[in-house]
């Protein structure tokens, strides 16, 4: 679990960025890839501390491999009353 106030803003900053890229047509292999570069530009630019990056890795994988936030919700028929 996530505690640090700017390590929980790049966590939702990801996985809105992987709902709008599977929304795009991307899927898991392309989102890692995305995730390893996002990971890599923080390392580099020494965002945060290593090992908030290393926990922000592990909460985005566990997004990103988690069938259930990408399923797309399908809307309830109406009854039909006549």
């Amino acid at each position: 679990m996530l505690q640090d106030t700017q390590t929980i803003r790049y966590y939702q900053r990801i996985t809105d960025a992987f709902v709008e890229l599977w929304n795009r047509g991307y899927r898991t292999d392309d989102m890692r890839m995305y995730l390893d570069g996002y990971l890599a530009a923080l390392r580099h630019g020494n965002a945060i501390e290593p090992y908030l990056i290393h926990r922000l890795e592990e909460e985005a994988s566990r997004y990103l491999y988690d069938a259930s936030n990408f399923a797309m919700t399908q809307p309830q028929p109406q009854p039909d009353y006549y």
